[in-house]
């Protein structure tokens, strides 16, 4: 993978889906957007407008799982929308473990000024970029070890 590929993370929920981008070169994740959609060709429909703009070479989706590591009801959907993701745009899918990426988002945003409701429209893009940052950080250690 080039050093200046665009990575695409997801914060999946079952009616947003957190959106941001990152780059291995400097190895930073920003929020981008959210898609309110339910239905997968919606979903994969502005995910397809995403791709076009931003060109990544690989997707990353959050796993979200419990404090002991045990899947949360919603993994097996994000687990289908990166399987999804994967067979419509082919490219790679790495899994994160998402826990308390919506907390930290929250943190991240009232760090920003943004607080309470003010967040709603903004949690799930600042969540993908937390999950996203995370992966980005692995491979950086990854990459240095």
């Amino acid at each position: 993978m080039s050093a200046h590929a665009t990575i695409m993370g997801f914060d999946f929920g079952e009616k947003r889906i957190g959106v941001a981008v990152g780059n291995l070169t400097i190895g930073v994740a920003s929020a981008l957007t959210t898609i309110h959609a339910e239905s997968n060709v919606d979903r994969l429909s502005a995910v397809g407008v995403l791709v076009r703009d931003w060109q990544p070479t690989q997707f990353v989706v959050g796993e979200p799982t419990y404090p002991d590591n045990t899947p949360h009801p919603v993994a097996h959907l994000a687990k289908k929308f990166g399987n999804r993701l994967h067979e419509n745009f082919k490219l790679p899918v790495d899994y994160v473990n998402e826990f308390l990426s919506s907390t930290e988002a929250s943190t991240l945003l009232a760090d920003q000024g943004i607080k309470g409701r003010s967040q709603k429209d903004k949690i799930d893009a600042m969540a993908a970029q937390v999950i996203l940052q995370s992966w980005l950080d692995q491979k950086r250690v990854g990459d240095a070890a």
